[in-house]
C-alpha cells in the first residue's frame, strides 16, 4: 500500500490520477465550504477553475435551482450570490440548490483531480468520517493520493497539516504503507502544532482572512467533526 501527498496540483498532467483514490484538501476554505453546503442540503456543488467558467457552467443549468458562489482575494466575486465562506452555506441559502463554485485554489485543485476514483473532499470539518472513507479506498485501491490545494501555487500550512493528520489516522494499524516524500514531510509536520486551531490560525491564509474580516471562517474550519458528510467528486459534480 502507498500514500502520496502533493502540496499543490502544479505539475499534474491530464490522466495522472485516473483510477486512483484521491482526497482533495483545501481547508481554508473551499473543501470546508463544499462539505458544509452538502451537509446543509445542497443538491450538488460544481467546481469551476475560474469565475468565467462558473458563469458559463451556471448558464447551462436551470436558473431557479442554481447559486453562483466564489471568491477572489478572499472576497465574494462581484455579481455572485455567495462567497466562499462555509458560514454562508446555510440550509436556507443552499437547500435543494446546485452550487457553482469558483475559488482561487480549491476548485482548480478539484478540477485537476477529475478522473480519480473515488475523489473525496476532506477537511477537519468531516475528519472522522473522511478517515473511514479514505482508509477503505486505500485498502480497495492499494494507494491513496492526498491533493492539497495549496495557496497561490505554494505550500499551505493548513492543508499540509491536515494531510499529515489524515495519513497518521489512515495508516494506523496497517503494517506497511509506502510514502512519497510529500507524505513523509506532511506526517512530520503534524508535530509542529498541538491542535487544529493552532495549525490553522498560524497560517498565511488565516492572516489574510482575518485582514478581510473573515477570522470567524478560520474558527469554523478548525472545529473538527462538525459533519459526517464525505463529498464525492465525479463527472464534474460533487455530491
Amino acid at each position: 500500500m502507498r500514500i502520496d501527498v502533493y502540496f499543490t496540483p502544479l505539475g499534474l498532467n491530464a490522466g495522472d490520477l485516473t483510477g486512483r483514490a484521491v482526497v482533495v484538501v483545501d481547508v481554508l476554505r473551499a473543501s470546508t465550504t463544499v462539505i458544509t453546503a452538502l451537509a446543509n442540503g445542497a443538491k450538488a456543488v460544481i467546481p469551476a477553475a475560474t469565475a468565467e467558467e462558473a458563469v458559463r457552467l451556471a448558464s447551462n443549468l436551470e436558473k431557479d435551482g442554481v447559486v453562483l458562489a466564489g471568491e477572489r482575494k478572499s472576497l465574494k466575486i462581484e455579481g455572485f450570490a455567495l462567497g466562499n465562506s462555509p458560514r454562508e452555506m446555510t440550509a436556507a441559502a443552499v437547500g435543494g440548490k446546485t452550487i457553482v463554485l469558483a475559488t482561487t485554489n480549491g476548485t482548480p485543485a478539484l478540477v485537476a483531480t477529475q478522473g480519480g476514483d473515488p475523489v473525496l473532499v476532506g477537511a477537519p470539518a468531516n475528519f472522522k468520517a473522511l478517515v473511514a472513507r479514505a482508509r477503505a479506498a486505500l485498502e480497495q485501491r492499494g494507494e491513496l493520493v492526498v491533493m492539497c490545494a495549496g495557496r497561490d501555487k505554494q505550500f499551505a500550512a493548513e492543508d499540509g497539516y491536515t494531510a499529515g493528520r489524515l495519513i497518521k489516522a489512515v495508516k494506523k494499524g496497517i503494517r506497511k504503507v509506502g510514502l512519497n516524500d510529500g507524505a513523509t514531510a506532511a506526517l512530520a509536520f503534524t508535530d509542529a502544532f498541538a491542535t487544529w486551531t493552532e495549525a490553522l490560525e498560524s497560517s498565511e491564509a488565516a492572516h489574510q482572512l482575518a485582514e478581510a474580516g473573515l477570522a470567524e471562517d478560520v474558527r469554523f474550519a478548525a472545529t473538527p467533526d462538525r459533519f459526517t458528510v464525505v463529498p464525492n467528486y465525479a463527472d464534474r459534480r460533487i455530491t
